[in-house]
């Protein structure tokens, strides 16, 4: 029986030792293994970015498509696919020219009908929906050249154009666009610097992306996700390894070159390897938090929802999530920590440590009489599993029947979106997270929305809040909109649609011969990587 070295790395991180790998022994790079980068994520099981909003999807996404615009490392939107634009005077027509060289994946040019048909489908995401309500028509003027008219000006159009919170707009063959923005596209055909190989897909294992040798990226230098998305490398695979042990052990032999998420515990093993490095991409961080079924009972009554708020204990799950505090940090504003938006606001539920006995005594107010709570853990994101795992065990410590229904993540994407009871596969609570610069945008991200049906997941109502949230794109001023922030901030935790769980920095872990790392919010961009 032949041992690799990472059943022999493997062994020893089992046994709580750090193993150094003598450089004699380690797999000797070849130059075709020098064009190859290995990543250990999270597979997309929807490739569609109309259809779903997992990191997943849209990370693949962002490497098989385009985007209209893009935001830069200061937030700011810059043009990607579009060369030339302008607004009309009365600010209500924008006019857009694609810049030379796009081409799709199949060989044919990308033209002004595949924009016009992604912004129509788009449109029927809850990040697009603000366009569509203002658009009064949306057309194309030639090949290349293509308007918005709008039916009273909308100073926020270009940001919506270039968001990456919630749902970014990719845009897609006219005959793709076409389809249904609930039927997911499958052709994996873009236009963007990666070809899905579609040959070597190895679904919930590994998928191949290959270096577009057609993709003309822009002369700027890439900021953020801005910029010319340059591909050093001829091939990126991502690779899902859910055994932790068995993904750093790969890592430190040299057989894959990036941990997306590596657990807490083994920051330590890490850092003390001389050829393995941590890295935060998100400065930002990421804020946990839980998300009820607003449809169903108990969740339905609001007082069951404000009964989470004040169980929560934030310190507790950052125990978990950032056991060094220099990573982690509590949270209590909808508008993040990092933002011009954030603030105090109807925060009076927070308290250190939680308040179980408020809680149990809400949940009575709201009529609970025993009935099964399901929350939905994710068995192979170790944060959101452990998190599950305790917001369960205290739901149970205040006498609720909490129950909680393992899958995978991919599992756990396809539940949350069933709107039926819990005896008909529905759900009662799910974790996620989002960065914490996504909550600025009360527009473009879907955990700030409370529109009902027609909203995210959890499917939380509240037409005061969405009168105050409508009134965000037409607000001029940067003190203006704090104070919305404030009087948006005051209904939502009055209202609950989420509860957040604690704030935290989780760094990648890679091999210190892989460089050009784009830090970005959220996502893990592949162009500009290449290993020395």
């Amino acid at each position: 029986m032949t041992i690799s070295r990472r059943e022999v790395i493997k062994a020893g991180l089992a046994a709580g030792a750090a193993i150094s790998v003598p450089s004699v022994l380690r797999a000797q790079t070849s130059p075709a293994d020098s064009r190859t980068i290995r990543m250990v994520t999270g597979l997309a099981s929807v490739f569609d970015p109309v259809v779903s909003t997992s990191t997943e999807t849209i990370d693949h996404a962002f490497a098989i498509y385009d985007t209209l615009f893009a935001p830069d490392s200061q937030s700011t939107p810059q043009p990607q696919m579009v060369g030339e634009w302008g607004v009309s005077d009365d600010k209500k027509t924008y006019t857009f020219k694609l810049r030379d060289g796009l081409g799709w994946h199949d060989g044919t040019p990308v033209t002004a009908s595949d924009c016009v048909g992604s912004i129509r489908r788009w449109g029927q995401t809850s990040s697009g929906q603000l366009l569509m309500q203002r658009a009064r028509e949306i057309s194309k003027k030639d090949e290349k050249t293509f308007t918005i008219a709008l039916k009273e000006p909308l100073g926020l159009l270009i940001n919506l154009l270039a968001a990456t919170s919630g749902q970014p707009l990719f845009i897609m063959r006219e005959k793709d666009a076409n389809s249904p923005a609930t039927e997911q596209v499958t052709a994996n055909i873009g236009s963007g610097p990666f070809k899905f190989n579609q040959a070597l897909a190895k679904p919930g294992a590994s998928f191949t992306y290959d270096r577009n040798e057609q993709y003309v990226p822009r002369k700027e230098a890439p900021d953020g996700f801005a910029g010319g998305k340059i591909v050093k490398v001829d091939h990126v695979i991502r690779e899902d390894i859910s055994d932790q042990q068995t993904a750093l052990a790969a890592l430190q032999a040299g057989e894959v070159d990036f941990i997306s998420q590596p657990p807490p515990d083994f920051y330590s093993t890490i850092e003390s390897d001389p050829n393995l490095a941590l890295q935060v991409m998100d400065k930002g961080g990421q804020a946990m938090l839980a998300r009820m079924n607003c449809l169903h009972k108990p969740f339905d009554n609001v007082k069951a929802r404000q009964a989470i708020l004040h169980l929560v204990n934030q310190e507790e799950y950052l125990s978990v999530l950032a056991p060094d505090p220099k990573y982690g940090r509590t949270i209590t504003s909808i508008f993040g920590t990092n933002t011009p938006y954030s603030n105090d606001e109807n925060t009076g539920w927070f308290k250190k440590g939680g308040d179980p006995e408020r809680a149990r005594q809400l949940f009575k107010e709201a009529g609970y009489a025993g009935g099964k709570v399901v929350v939905l853990q994710t068995t192979d994101w170790p944060a959101g599993s452990n998190a599950s795992e305790l917001l369960a065990a205290a739901l149970r410590k205040i006498g609720v029947n909490a129950e909680l229904a393992p899958s995978d993540w991919a599992g756990l994407v396809a539940r949350r979106a069933n709107k039926e009871s819990i005896e008909n596969g529905g759900w009662s609570i799910f974790i996620t997270t989002s960065s914490d610069y996504t909550f600025s945008d009360p527009i473009g991200n879907p955990i700030l929305l409370a529109n009902g049906d027609q909203g995210w997941y959890g499917w939380a109502k509240n037409d005061e809040y969405e009168a105050l949230r409508a009134k965000w794109a037409d607000v001029e001023t940067l003190d203006e909109r704090k104070a919305l922030a404030r009087k948006m901030q005051k209904v939502m935790w009055d209202d609950v649609g989420f509860v957040f769980l604690g704030q935290y920095a989780s760094p990648i872990a890679r091999r210190k011969t892989l460089t050009g790392l784009i830090g970005v919010p959220d996502y893990n961009p592949m162009w500009n990587m290449q290993k020395t």
